[in-house]
């Protein structure tokens, strides 16, 4: 059986009420990945897994029954960055050599939520 190895990083955005926004972390699962909001309010995310986000069932668990919630969290955490702030999140991996690898990109600034991955080229011009 194959391995997704992958790694998640994000950088970190003050957020404007971190109590709010650790519950909102604590009601959600994470697979591996770390979170943290720190005294000063800052939110970040890290750890060796791909970013996908699942409620969290009342025993802490992750409720796959109720399927991957990554684009709900991300736009309930939009409302709490601070003014001018960017959330930025990345997780790159690879399945052996398998085609293709896994690269994506979600950002949150401006109460918007965009995301990005490999699947559009654009043509190189001249």
């Amino acid at each position: 059986m194959a391995t997704l190895q992958a790694a998640t990083t994000s950088t970190g955005a003050l957020v404007s009420d971190p109590h709010a926004v650790r519950e909102l972390c604590e009601n959600h699962c994470f697979g591996t990945l770390n979170w943290e909001v720190d005294d000063d309010g800052e939110l970040i995310i890290w750890g060796y897994d791909s970013f996908d986000v699942y409620e969290a069932r009342e025993n802490g668990l992750p409720d796959y029954d109720g399927g991957i919630v990554t684009h709900e969290f991300l736009r309930s955490l939009a409302e709490y960055l601070e003014p001018n702030e960017e959330f930025d999140i990345q997780t790159a991996g690879f399945t052996k050599c398998r085609f293709p690898v896994l690269a994506k990109r979600y950002v949150v600034r401006d109460g918007e939520v965009l995301y990005a991955d490999l699947s559009s080229p654009d043509l190189i011009d001249e």
